[in-house]
């Protein structure tokens, strides 16, 4: 990937990057906006000192270390990438309120689209933000959207001093083992269902045995 000149980066400012997305999506990972060397490379979490991609590798999500131009391997993993805010911008602070907000409704036009069964934010600030939560912490959230559950990870941004590496690996981790404990109990509950007989039709189960309302 050629590395943008300081030209390259004003001209990138308001740009958008395209979504990672594809059927049956496991998790959707979302950041906060892209930044302007982002923007200008065309690639999500690209900027030199990003660790998103460490911590996606090191959690076990890939099985090596991709490079942000090896991005589009990722729905072939059950894995996406998209933004709160779309447009680029050379800090976060830039972001006002209306438009977390205008985010988070795009946000669930996506979601309600692409259906993951996980949407992984990668700042609480952003989802404190676009989802109105301002006590939200890292990890699982009550809140849905739709029937997709939602895991708020750390900002992965190099400056964010507060989470070192191994830090965030281990919380990269956690949502991974969240996902696969959830994969895993929708399979058991649908082995267990019982088969259907051949030549009789399924129990109804507005009634109960004596075929009384139940």
């Amino acid at each position: 990937m050629k590395k943008p000149t300081r030209a390259d980066l004003l001209a990138a400012r308001g740009r958008t990057v395209p979504d990672v997305v594809g059927p049956e999506l496991r998790i959707l990972f979302c950041g906060i906006n892209p930044s302007l060397y982002t923007a200008a490379t065309g690639h999500h979490f690209a900027r030199p000192g990003n660790r998103f991609w460490k911590a996606l590798h090191g959690s076990g999500f890939t099985p090596r270390l991709l490079a942000p131009e090896e991005e589009g391997l990722l729905p072939g993993l059950g894995l996406g990438i998209t933004n709160v805010v779309r447009r680029a911008t050379a800090t976060a602070a830039e972001i006002g309120p209306e438009e977390y907000q205008e985010g988070r409704l795009l946000l669930e036009e996506k979601v309600a689209r692409w259906s993951p069964e996980w949407l992984a934010v990668a700042g609480v600030g952003a989802y404190r933000s676009a989802f109105g939560r301002p006590r939200a912490t890292i990890g699982r959230q009550i809140e849905t959207v739709g029937s997709t559950r939602i895991w708020v990870l750390p900002n992965p941004s190099g400056l964010n001093a507060n989470y070192p590496l191994d830090a965030l690996i281990s919380l990269f981790a956690e949502l991974r083992a969240a996902a696969a404990a959830d994969t895993a109990r929708h399979r058991a509950s649908r082995q267990e269902m019982p088969a259907a007989i051949p030549g009789r039709p399924p129990p109804d189960a507005s009634t109960n045995e004596e075929g009384g309302p139940s």
